[in-house]
């Protein structure tokens, strides 16, 4: 190294180190050097301030997560790259993540396990040699899939479950299923079945942190009403009235698109197809010319028709921060977790704040008593979907809806088979006494929302 400057010389060295340190973990000898783990050992091995009140400092903590405590990640996109980062360095050695996308050019600049080289593969697999690669003796798993493709045999081998989605209905999901893994004994929950479930979720400077006991603590769908609906514009302003760079792409997207077909009758907009974004893009700025409005984008046009809330790379971290902290928290018994919400904000300043969100007796996920339907016996079917998908406190997407008639089970209404919704659309237009329904009869209802079929009782109105 002669002729370096010291800066250099040092770097080198460390470049040599960590090169030599990989080589080791990967290859079957030893992964660990003097003083790896002193970050983790000053939590686990002395007392503090902040630890909980039955925690005595031990050695067999940092044992467990080395060696035995299984994580699932679910979502290796913005949130999930750094989750990963975070617990695996954290000393979590045994990490699953599942994801059902592939790597976009547009993730670069914030999915830093990724690279353009990358572009087209399966981000969980990306991700997960990455880690794999770069951090001696952690092995992650990578699952290229949906997670309604995954049993549950799967989910029950985890001792928590940490999720970085950008979807309400996955969060909904997974939270039915964890639900359904319970066991309950005289009607009170088998606290050896609970599998926790850490959910964190950002919107541009703004994010949250949550932690979920299933069965003891609020779950997903007891605070649905937090979650906001989609915004959309109303369309006397989208038609009549734009002042927005918005109103103009939603007016492209809402009526022009299908009244011009520009690629063809019954071609329906796709937000990842670049010639269709562009057809939208042009036409959004002519529309914006007539009006005087600036502001329209190629990158606008593409948020607004794929409903893209910008993402902020500095939210990720600190959400995945707070995410990782829980599950360190969890799985040690070290300190008190988060009782039960963290929001954060950085839109003006900083602020920060957590509360309990409380556990909802008519939650129709975790409650054990079916919820009540109040209809008046001339109500249509079509009225009952209705609110199955609007009401605030269930929020559905394609409910499907079965009861037991006159001693046989029958599918009222079915959507996502067209043969049995062809077969079952007149039943939307019958009344719910025309249809046989009783007072105080149990309606089973499956939805794209949940792993298991929600029950309802009918209670007529006068």
């Amino acid at each position: 190294m002669a002729g370096m400057d010291e800066p250099e010389k040092k770097r080198r060295r460390v470049v040599e180190l960590t090169e030599k340190m990989v080589v080791d973990g990967g290859s079957g000898g030893s992964c660990e050097w003097e003083g790896r783990w002193n970050h983790i050992k000053k939590f686990l091995e002395r007392s503090g301030p902040f630890t909980h009140p039955d925690f005595e400092p031990n050695t067999e903590s940092l044992q467990f997560l080395l060696e035995t405590c299984k994580i699932l990640v679910i979502g290796a996109g913005g949130l999930g790259c750094e989750l990963l980062k975070d617990l695996a360095l954290s000393g979590f050695r045994h990490i699953d993540v599942v994801d059902m996308d592939t790597i976009d050019v547009s993730n670069l600049n914030r999915q830093f396990l990724f690279r353009p080289k990358d572009v087209g593969r399966p981000k969980a697999e990306v991700a997960a040699d990455f880690i794999n690669n770069r951090i001696p003796g952690c092995h992650v798993v990578p699952h290229f899939k949906k997670i309604q493709d995954l049993d549950e045999t799967f989910y029950r081998q985890f001792h928590i479950i940490v999720c970085g989605l950008d979807s309400i209905v996955a969060r909904r999901w997974i939270n039915g299923m964890l639900l359904s893994l319970l066991v309950y004994e005289d009607g009170v929950v088998d606290q050896g079945s609970i599998i926790p479930l850490i959910d964190g979720g950002t919107e541009g400077f703004k994010g949250n942190a949550r932690v979920i006991f299933p069965g003891m603590s609020a779950c997903i769908d007891c605070t649905l009403e937090l979650y906001p609906p989609q915004i959309n514009f109303p369309m006397c302003t989208i038609a009549s009235m734009p002042r927005l760079p918005e109103h103009c792409i939603e007016y492209v997207r809402i009526l022009q698109w299908p009244k011009e077909t520009p690629f063809g009758d019954g071609v329906a907009l796709d937000g990842d197809d670049p010639e269709h974004i562009q057809w939208v893009y042009q036409r959004s700025l002519e529309r914006a010319a007539e009006f005087n409005i600036t502001g329209v984008t190629y990158r606008l046009t593409q948020g607004v028709v794929k409903r893209i809330i910008p993402a902020v790379a500095s939210t990720n971290a600190v959400i995945a921060a707070a995410c990782t902290t829980e599950v360190f928290k969890i799985a040690t018994s070290a300190y008190l977790p988060l009782s039960n919400y963290m929001v954060f904000n950085d839109v003006d300043g900083l602020y920060t704040y957590t509360f309990e969100a409380e556990r909802k007796e008519t939650c129709s996920a975790c409650s054990q008593v079916p919820l009540d339907l109040y209809f008046s016996p001339s109500s249509k079917l079509q009225e009952v979907m209705d609110y199955l998908t609007e009401c605030a406190s269930l929020q559905m997407k394609s409910p499907a809806i079965t009861a037991t008639v006159e001693g046989k089970n029958k599918t009222l209404y079915l959507q996502s088979v067209a043969s049995i919704e062809q077969r079952t659309r007149p039943n939307l237009s019958k009344t719910l006494k025309e249809l046989g329904l009783t007072d105080g009869q149990e309606l089973a209802v499956a939805d794209v929302t949940s792993p298991q079929t929600m029950l309802f009782r009918l209670c007529f109105t006068s």
